[in-house]
């Protein structure tokens, strides 16, 4: 039913005559009122507000034509139309219907969740076609992104009653576009199989199945330019310059060529380089030991960055915490050489004025905050920032670290603010495998390392092969009583078959304490005591008598300690540094054993060459009993891991007559070894090796005509594949004897295969 809506007049009529009427434009009537009609959820006062129109008002048909726009642009009706009677306007709407339910069809790769994380419309809000067509290209995107470029989107519409509707999203994936081919052109100095070699994006391939390389994204387009770009520039192609990318998807939309067009420009050598300083507190002269290129080298980009961030260190050392180093080029193109000078731009002396945490959600700010090198109040230093960064980030639990220095409230203070994204902390963790030394293995490790977002670190663990069956428990608080003290405790369990080595079998079980702290950056300390029942038991009748006289059950109660020296770029995969590490127990406070031991392993890795680390790692250890026999259980072993080439207890005192090995209480052994890749594509993240391992195992309690002790050097060379396989880790060596003694147990072919799913 029609409304006549009586329309507020203007509390500002606007100007007047002198004559105190208002001024009324040439043409224009006064509105009397406006009808709304068709509306059947907006109220009329709600759909005349939108006109900007009030009574009283002069209009024209400048001014209905605006109000017909107005109240198109609300978004709220399909259809409008404004007619004037006499000075009334009567304007007719046909409202846009609402959205009861939004769906997906034939959605496979993309689940429902992350498309409605996509599309903006939602239940019980306007639809409008606009909105769905926005709406159809955010579905189409995320499916480009993920590599699908055939993909078709047609939304449907359902009528309801009520004016309602739902809205219904039609999918056709179409199939994965991948990359066939990438081509350069302009390129001289490098062929297209290297330049291929240097970004991420891949051309297809069939055993690129596991791998996304050789999927399409034109974002990943972006950044192989620029990795180009500082490829060129780091081999000295100052010059480097990218005319232009195109990817050209093939007329059935199932894959793309990308061509690279390229100058390269000409090489650069360095020619002099100096530094400057707008800082009058500082001097550069001794600031030009932290560069790192050299005169006659071939420029290279990344070298002139890393002097850039070792000089904003040492700057940020003496409290300048926005130094600006700026380093300019000065390029002679008739000589090819390149003149770089660093300037230190002029900064005020910085002291921390608040440490600011965001993103953690589960994790206790004082976590995170333990972990840095400086506090409020102290001066700036950039080296200890960036050592508080790494600290944070070895933590484990988060996937980004952002740390930033931004202005304070004066001039001489900095907030540095630390931004972090947490990840999963928990794993339950199934494995199985497969070693020559223990045969068929399965596990399960349920563990926690940062409980209740305290940082505490819990860890349950079971595994059982053919040869062992081990359960663990650990517990560790990092910081004990609010101090940098790492407290823990370890129970265990552990059963050994040994028949196929020494003709018997052994069960352990105990628990142990540990207290372990930094001494500083490189030095750290551990504190241990263990409490252990060891049971030897299972012997074969035709054991030597050195193993029969090992029989039965002992309590050993054992103090010790680790002293570490690390300086390695990373503990799991170095590529350079060095270590060292000394290990002392004395067992004989309490328990039925007395002995003492020592251990000294140590290890450098050099970077021969970008892709070739070079690593020396050499272990020495040694027992005493103090007048006591050592317990075969106590004594060490060697062959295997520690020295491939040789069996599992392959070296070592040995009883020749029934071919049980008896271990040892001083050994010695190294590995010598090259990684490097071996041309494969990088995704397959397959690697070889070329290693020499050495060493010795000697010195036993026990004697007679059958046992053979030679303390002489023992060595071996091999090579070896390590695969990073989608289902585990997998390392497969062939190591062959190059000194040996005629009672040692040798094997060529080593295989170490695991997974956790």
């Amino acid at each position: 039913m029609p409304v006549i809506v009586p329309t507020a007049p203007l509390e500002n009529p606007g100007p007047s005559a002198s004559s105190g009427q208002s001024v009324v434009p040439e043409g224009a009537a006064i509105l009397a009122g406006v009808v709304v009609e068709g509306n059947q959820r907006i109220e009329p006062e709600t759909v005349v507000s939108y006109m900007d129109l009030r009574k009283g008002d002069p209009f024209t048909v400048s001014d209905i034509d605006k109000a017909l726009k107005n109240l198109f642009a609300t978004g709220l009706f399909a259809d409008v139309a404004i007619r004037r009677e006499g000075d009334v306007l009567v304007v007719r709407v046909a409202e846009n219907p609402i959205i009861n339910r939004i769906a997906f069809e034939g959605n496979l790769r993309v689940k429902d969740d992350a498309l409605m994380r996509e599309v903006q419309l939602r239940p019980r809000v306007v639809f409008t076609r606009s909105r769905v067509q926005s709406d159809v290209t955010r579905i189409l995107d995320l499916y480009r992104h993920s590599g699908r470029f055939g993909a078709s989107v047609e939304p449907k519409i359902i009528q309801l009653e009520q004016n309602r509707v739902d809205l219904v999203f039609e999918i056709d994936e179409g199939p994965l576009t991948r990359v066939d081919r990438i081509s350069f052109v302009g390129n001289r100095k490098f062929s297209d199989r290297t330049l291929r070699g240097e970004i991420f994006t891949r051309e297809s391939r069939w055993y690129r199945f596991f791998s996304a390389a050789d999927k399409y994204d034109p974002d990943q387009l972006g950044f192989d330019q620029e990795t180009l770009r500082r490829y060129y520039l780091k081999n000295g192609y100052a010059d480097f310059r990218i005319v232009s990318a195109v990817a050209e998807l093939t007329p059935e939309k199932d894959a793309f060529f990308i061509t690279i067009t390229i100058d390269e420009g000409e090489r650069y050598r360095i020619g002099k380089v100096d530094v400057t300083s707008k800082i009058r507190a500082i001097d550069p002269a001794p600031l030009k030991s932290e560069i790192t290129v050299d005169e006659g080298d071939w420029y290279n980009a990344d070298e002139v960055e890393n002097s850039v961030q070792a000089l904003t260190q040492a700057v940020g050392n003496f409290g300048y915490a926005f130094a600006d180093i700026r380093p300019t080029l000065d390029r002679n193109r008739e000589k090819g050489t390149v003149n770089i000078t660093f300037e230190i731009q002029e900064a005020p002396r910085v002291f921390v004025e608040r440490i600011d945490i965001g993103g953690n959600v589960r994790t206790e700010d004082r976590v995170i905050r333990r972990e840095f090198r400086l506090v409020e109040g102290d001066a700036f230093n950039a080296a200890k920032i960036r050592r508080s960064r790494d600290r944070i980030g070895n933590l484990g639990f988060f996937k980004k670290v952002d740390l930033t220095s931004e202005p304070g409230s004066t001039p001489d203070r900095t907030v540095i603010k630390v931004d972090v994204e947490e990840q999963s902390t928990g794993s339950l963790g199934v494995g199985a495998g497969y070693s020559t030394t223990d045969g068929a293995l399965a596990n399960v490790t349920l563990r926690e390392k940062n409980l209740l977002g305290k940082g505490q670190d819990i860890s349950l663990s079971v595994q059982a092969s053919e040869r062992t069956q081990d359960f663990n428990f650990s517990f560790t608080e990092p910081y004990f009583l609010d101090r940098n003290l790492a407290a823990g405790i370890d129970l265990f369990h552990q059963t050994e078959n040994n028949s196929s080595v020494s003709s018997y079998s052994s069960a352990r079980t105990g628990g142990g304490l540990r207290l372990g702290y930094e001494i500083n950056e490189e030095w750290s300390q551990r504190l241990r005591y263990l409490l252990r029942q060891d049971v030897v038991e299972g012997i074969s009748p035709t054991a030597s008598l050195a193993i029969q006289q090992q029989a039965g059950t002992t309590m050993t109660s054992l103090v010790g300690q680790d002293l570490t020296y690390d300086l390695r770029d990373n503990k799991i995969e170095p590529t350079k540094g060095f270590f060292a590490r000394l290990s002392t127990d004395y067992a004989g406070l309490g328990g039925d054993l007395i002995y003492a031991k020592a251990r000294l392993t140590s290890g450098v890795f050099v970077p021969v060459s970008e892709n070739i680390v070079g690593s020396l790692v050499v272990n020495g250890a040694i027992i005493d009993g103090l007048g006591d026999p050592v317990r075969i259980t106590d004594r060490f072993f060697l062959g295997g891991d520690n020295l491939r080439g040789f069996r599992s207890g392959g070296v070592g005192p040995r009883d020749v007559a029934t071919g049980d090995a008896l271990g040892g209480k001083m050994t010695y052994y190294g590995t010598l070894q090259f990684r490097f890749p071996l041309g494969l594509p990088d995704e397959l993240g397959i690697s070889g090796s070329l290693f020499t391992d050495f060493g010795s195992l000697t010195e036993i309690d026990e004697t007679g005509p059958t046992i053979f002790d030679e303390p002489s050097l023992r060595a071996s060379w091999g090579v070896g594949l390590a695969w990073k396989s989608p289902i585990g880790p997998m390392n497969l060596d062939f190591a062959w004897p190059l000194q040996q003694e005629d009672f040692d147990k040798t094997e060529v072919f080593r295989l170490r295969f695991g997974t956790r799913f």
